[in-house]
């Protein structure tokens, strides 16, 4: 009898059985990150995580990734604003 070959062939981007699936959270985290000590039950360790989750080919993440970066930089721009309101008295 000849040996049994899977269906399917591992490779890196599916990994083998050991291999936790991608929606499992943390996964998507940078290496530099990981080095750190960031995980995914940490607040910055779960930004990262969901920010890396995002696919630029769908357009809801495009979305999101642009209401995120409005969420996050207007506080900057609405600080600026207010030391150049301070600074021109």
């Amino acid at each position: 009898m000849p040996p049994v070959e899977d269906d399917f062939d591992y490779d890196e981007d599916y990994g083998d059985e050991n291999t936790p699936p991608s929606w499992f959270p943390g996964g998507h985290l940078p290496p530099d990150a990981v080095r750190m000590g960031l995980t995914h039950h940490v607040p910055d360790g779960a930004l990262l995580d969901f920010a890396g989750k995002l696919d630029a080919t769908k357009p809801f993440h495009r979305m999101t990734a642009w209401a995120m970066l409005v969420v996050f930089g207007l506080p900057v721009v609405f600080a600026l604003l207010h030391v150049l309101t301070l600074l021109s008295r």
